[in-house]
């Protein structure tokens, strides 16, 4: 039996200064899968992100989360889905602790959950014993543990995650790595990145964007079926957009 549809995408187009940056796309994400988005600078992955996430409103086409139409319902779509964009919206000043209950009571977490769920994102994010620290003073990647944090405070069936590695050294790269693998575990995961072999390692789909088209919408293995992802990528984004569809 499938697992139930998360989040779908129909015909999403997006224009800017009179030039269609994301055209006619569409996907499913079911729960339990992490979905890789890539694409070169520019292929219109951030752009196609906001636009699940509810950030940017598509020309045309529709977005669905948990079946809840987020044109339509925002709240009641929103309230299912957590974003990290690619510039994690922090307040440095604040303590970790009351950042993550002023994102909790933005997503309408209950009073009653509040301690509950603050206590399980930042056990999933490696952030317990960094409660009481001012966000400034923490390094990039526990920077970025927070904006993860955040993200999942209120427990989402669909989580988003943009260039979340970027920046970071191997061994925080490794951490957040695990921590999307376990995200996977009880949400769905959407994760774009310039790393090929974060694909390999924690995707279990891959949908590849070219000029705004989507060039490729598989499985990873299919990805690599004829030789390994960066061959596959290299060769995929080398053809011809309207030759390129799968």
């Amino acid at each position: 039996m499938a697992s139930p549809t998360t989040l779908s995408a129909h015909n999403l187009t997006r224009f800017h200064g009179g030039r269609s940056v994301v055209t006619d796309v569409s996907l499913e994400l079911h729960r339990g899968e992490v979905l890789g988005l890539l694409g070169h600078n520019g292929a219109g992955k951030s752009t196609t992100l906001q636009m699940l996430a509810g950030a940017l409103t598509p020309n045309s086409g529709r977005v669905e989360v948990c079946d809840f139409d987020i044109a339509r319902k925002p709240a009641l779509a929103k309230a299912c889905l957590g974003f990290l964009p690619e510039h994690p919206p922090l307040y440095k000043d604040m303590r970790v602790d009351d950042y993550l209950t002023f994102a909790a009571k933005l997503h309408r977490v209950l009073p009653a959950q509040l301690t509950e769920y603050l206590n399980l994102a930042k056990q999933r994010c490696g952030l317990t014993d960094c409660g009481k620290k001012l966000i400034g003073t923490l390094s990039k990647g526990y920077q970025q543990r927070v904006g993860i944090a955040q993200a999942i405070i209120h427990q989402p069936a669909v989580v988003i995650l943009d260039e979340p590695t970027v920046g970071l050294d191997p061994t925080q790269i490794r951490d957040i790595r695990e921590l999307i693998r376990e995200l996977g575990n009880n949400s769905s995961v959407i994760l774009s990145t310039h790393l090929l072999h974060e694909v390999e390692n924690i995707c279990d789909r891959a949908l590849i964007l070219q000029q705004g088209k989507v060039i490729f919408n598989d499985t990873t293995d299919e990805l690599r079926r004829h030789s390994d992802i960066e061959s596959s990528f290299i060769r995929l984004t080398a053809m011809p957009t309207e030759g390129a569809t799968k």
